[in-house]
């Protein structure tokens, strides 16, 4: 029996934010549905290339009073990136909070405005440690 991967719903409070914060990451909108009856917005993004391979943002339009929540029971969100210093330089230069800095030139966490925890992961082998990632602390969890 064959299984192919579709995607990864999360639900978001503020539908722009959301849209802002996983733009900076290089993921663009691949499709959008908005059901008027339903009141919500589903909205598909993923890396340019990678169509097939989603994350679904589900926007109610009354709002969700359970979020932003600590989002641990949901994991993470996990991407390569072509080269992560880079990556995380580009999010904290636009406010996102790196919790778990690259120290060792591997992985990074971040979370989005709605707390999903997102892993970011240097594409092959990790880069050499370099400052100002290899001496800075953590802030809060992932």
């Amino acid at each position: 029996m064959d299984v192919k991967y579709l995607h990864t719903m999360v639900r978001v409070k503020d539908l722009e934010k959301t849209i802002a914060f996983y733009e900076l990451l290089g993921l663009k909108e691949t499709r959008r549905t908005e059901s008027e009856k339903g009141r919500f917005t589903l909205l598909f993004m993923a890396p340019p290339g990678q169509e097939d391979c989603p994350v679904e943002l589900t926007y109610n339009w009354d709002g969700d009073d359970g979020l932003p929540s600590d989002s641990r029971h949901f994991g993470h969100l996990a991407y390569a990136v072509e080269n992560i210093y880079e990556m995380c330089d580009h999010l904290q230069k636009n406010g996102v909070t790196i919790n778990r800095p690259p120290r060792d030139g591997w992985m990074a966490f971040v979370r989005s405005p709605d707390n999903i925890s997102v892993e970011l992961l240097q594409m092959g082998k990790p880069l050499e440690p370099a400052e100002p990632w290899a001496s800075m602390e953590n802030t809060g969890h992932w």
